[in-house]
């Protein structure tokens, strides 16, 4: 089993990507931790103890985050997820409270008990994760490496370079990209190919309950593309599980944290600045085949692992 800590803004693709990881025997989640991001986080950490409740894995732990960027103002994407960040389906009702630690300090608490260097996923805005960082610096080699959906080397989606978690926090992403700690970064370059078919989302919808709650939301996802819905955040599952599925490449990533670019992740590609340094392995392509297949094919495993009461 695959140990990690997810920290996330659920938000309808990162409910998504909770719900595989939640019912796949080969990833061991020790911790949940919630920021703000796709909605405020109140209410991404209300998600998370949603999905918990709705898989039975009441005993992981969740803990609340940060509930705004370290220096810039917070702005939601609530006009993509909906006002509860899960809109769609109605959840049964949630039979735990989040921890009394906050995100970062059970983080440092869970890491410090490791007895292996734990893999954390960050799905939303790295508020968290730099927090961490910065006040826990001894802690870092117990982190194996960081899985973050986030960035883009081909362009942006809240601007014209800047993809959503970066430019959310980027001054947190700066933090994280400059930590030494190995990074994969898996941004819109693959996230955008892996689309699902309107079809597929429709036909999820006859296969039992799991099939049924994700084809509401994901119907609910204001994120859509021609021929589908890209569900960013389940790539960073998918990788964990399914590497062999991407291309990546091993660049330096530079933050851009103000200005009109704010946000962007810029790699030096031709290595004009870095020196030969190198921060990242970035995804740049993705067989989208056999995301598409691997995806459906959670679905049932969901179900299974919900009758069987986990």
């Amino acid at each position: 089993m695959i140990p990690i800590i997810l920290d996330m803004d659920p938000g309808i693709d990162d409910a998504v990507a909770l719900s595989i990881a939640l019912s796949n025997p080969s990833i061991d989640i020790k911790l949940l931790t919630s920021v703000a991001g796709n909605v405020g986080v109140d209410k991404t950490t209300n998600n998370l103890l949603k999905l918990t409740t709705f898989f039975h894995q009441t005993q992981i732990p969740v803990a609340k985050g940060a509930a705004a960027p370290l220096k810039k103002d917070f702005s939601d994407a609530a006009y993509i997820h909906g006002e509860s960040g899960m809109p769609g389906y109605d959840f049964p009702q949630v039979t735990k409270e989040a921890i009394k630690l906050d995100a970062v300090t059970a983080m440092a608490e869970e890491l410090e008990a490791a007895i292996v260097p734990m893999t954390i996923v960050a799905t939303g805005s790295y508020t968290n994760i730099a927090m961490l960082i910065q006040k826990y610096p001894s802690l870092l080699h117990k982190i194996e490496k960081f899985v973050l959906m986030g960035g883009s080397l081909s362009g942006g989606n809240v601007s014209s370079v800047a993809e959503f978690n970066v430019f959310t926090d980027p001054d947190a992403a700066d933090i994280v990209f400059k930590s030494g700690v190995p990074i994969v970064m898996i941004g819109l370059d693959v996230t955008l190919k892996a689309l699902l078919p309107f079809e597929t989302i429709d036909a999820i919808g006859s296969q039992g309950e799991a099939g049924e709650m994700l084809q509401k939301v994901m119907t609910a996802y204001g994120d859509t593309a021609e021929g589908g819905k890209p569900m960013h955040d389940v790539n960073t599952i998918c990788y964990l599980l399914n590497p062999e599925f991407y291309t990546v490449k091993d660049y330096w990533v530079d933050i851009i944290v103000s200005g009109p670019a704010a946000g962007a992740t810029i790699a030096d590609t031709q290595n004009r600045w870095s020196e030969g340094r190198l921060n990242a392995q970035v995804a740049v392509d993705i067989d989208t085949t056999a995301f598409e297949k691997w995806f459906v094919e959670q679905v049932p495993k969901m179900n299974q692992y919900r009758k069987e009461g986990n």
